[in-house]
């Protein structure tokens, strides 16, 4: 069926008025183009904020100590209370499919008095006691030496991995990190490592001036005893947190004698949650650019019917002449079907790859110039571009649908008389 003439005869059929066929067919280019486009800025914007997450094990939750609201066996509200070094040991033996507890304590915040000195260097940095599994739940790079350990906790070691913007302001240039010390809060630290963080969000900077010492040496160096300031918990992969973290704050209200109602007496933040909303508003924003892109590409495939109608009209005569000559009614549909197939294909393919050549040349101006807040490596998935040739094809189908049925109404003796 598809032999030359056939094909001879779609290319003079669209190349008889070729700027009327160019005007046809951008409107299937565009809407192809487009809906290329936004998929692509979409992914782009997903991976900018999940880059943010640096990436932090999202099934995890942050747990701290608030004030009591609710009095409870004759205990008054507006009491505080403290996690013990306990509560971690319940937690890990009373909550199944749980991966990680790491208990934390600081020193330290944003705006603080300067804490820590070396030389004539001083410097106010958050500073955290902490265990080796805080590094698989706030991924880091270690760039030299090495983080720390369990020798490190079970020792009690005053050992400090520091970050790389401590690094800057307190060492000079190049200079190796063996054999020296910090003082923190008026106690001598050995620095062991320098780490750099993952994520490239807005507060990147102020990610690589933090401090991290073992949790034990911490709560000897700074009278903290058995307390922990708070928690991060991580769940196993295939039990959200979400789902388990009421469980965690009764056991935590029944260990200090907290109301069953109290629902403010523990603070948490629950990365899960927040990464789900996330991701549900990017699969919002797809389906969005899905619609868009199809409707304009849905005006594109009405461009492409009408001018096949208009063809059909042209070559009136010629029907009639081919129906004279015996030519069946489905060789009649098959070469309009085909023409507007041809067309649909050819433009949309066309779309398809300046779509390409755009998003290849966003990412390598985004890698040339570096990474932009919140916007990283837009991409468009493979299975989506062969859904969308899926989409040409039948819209090609849809277009030409219509003009065939007109052609094949066509009465021979009619169409011989037709000026």
């Amino acid at each position: 069926m598809l032999n030359r003439d056939r094909w001879n005869e779609i290319l003079e059929a669209l190349t008889s008025n070729v700027f009327r066929t160019i005007l046809t067919a951008f409107g299937v280019f565009w809407g192809i183009f487009i809906l290329i486009l936004l998929l692509a800025a979409g992914k782009g914007l997903e991976n900018g904020v999940k880059m943010d997450f640096g990436g932090r094990a999202t099934n995890t939750m942050s747990m701290w100590t608030q004030g009591i609201s609710k009095p409870y066996k004759g205990l008054p509200k507006g009491r505080r209370f403290s996690y013990k070094i306990d509560d971690v040991v319940a937690i890990k033996e009373n909550i199944p499919d749980l991966k990680i507890v790491s208990p934390r304590n600081q020193l330290g915040g944003w705006g603080g008095a300067n804490n820590v000195i070396r030389g004539l260097n001083t410097g106010a940095y958050n500073v955290y006691g902490d265990y080796p599994e805080v590094i698989l739940q706030e991924p880091m790079d270690i760039i030299d030496g090495r983080f720390i350990n369990y020798n490190d906790i079970n020792d009690n070691r005053k050992v400090a991995v520091i970050g790389q913007a401590v690094y800057k302001e307190m060492y000079d240039k190049n200079e190796p990190i063996e054999d020296s010390y910090i003082k923190i809060n008026g106690v001598n630290f050995s620095v062991i490592g320098v780490y750099k963080r993952k994520t490239t969000g807005g507060d990147n900077e102020e990610g690589q001036k933090q401090i991290f010492v073992p949790f034990t040496a911490f709560s000897q160096a700074f009278n903290r005893g058995d307390r922990v300031g708070w928690m991060m918990i991580t769940a196993n992969d295939n039990v959200p947190i979400t789902s388990i973290k009421e469980d965690i704050f009764s056991l935590m209200r029944e260990r200090h004698t907290i109301h069953p109602d109290d629902k403010r007496a523990i603070g948490h933040w629950d990365v899960y949650e927040e990464y789900s909303k996330i991701e549900g508003l990017f699969s919002a924003l797809n389906i969005v650019a899905f619609v868009v892109g199809i409707l304009v590409l849905l005006s594109g495939i009405i461009g492409i019917s009408n001018i096949m109608l208009i063809v059909v009209k042209e070559r009136t005569k010629e029907i009639g002449i081919r129906r004279a000559l015996g030519a069946t009614p489905w060789s009649i549909r098959g070469q309009i079907l085909l023409e507007s197939i041809f067309l649909t294909i050819i433009s949309g393919m066309v779309g398809i790859i300046f779509g390409s050549l755009t998003i290849y040349g966003l990412n390598a101006i985004l890698e040339a110039n570096g990474p932009v807040d919140m916007f990283a490596n837009p991409s468009v998935d493979l299975r989506v571009i062969l859904a969308a040739l899926a989409i040409l094809i039948i819209s090609g189908l849809l277009a030409g649908f219509i003009p065939a049925q007109n052609a094949i109404k066509v009465k021979p003796v009619e169409a011989l008389r037709t000026e």
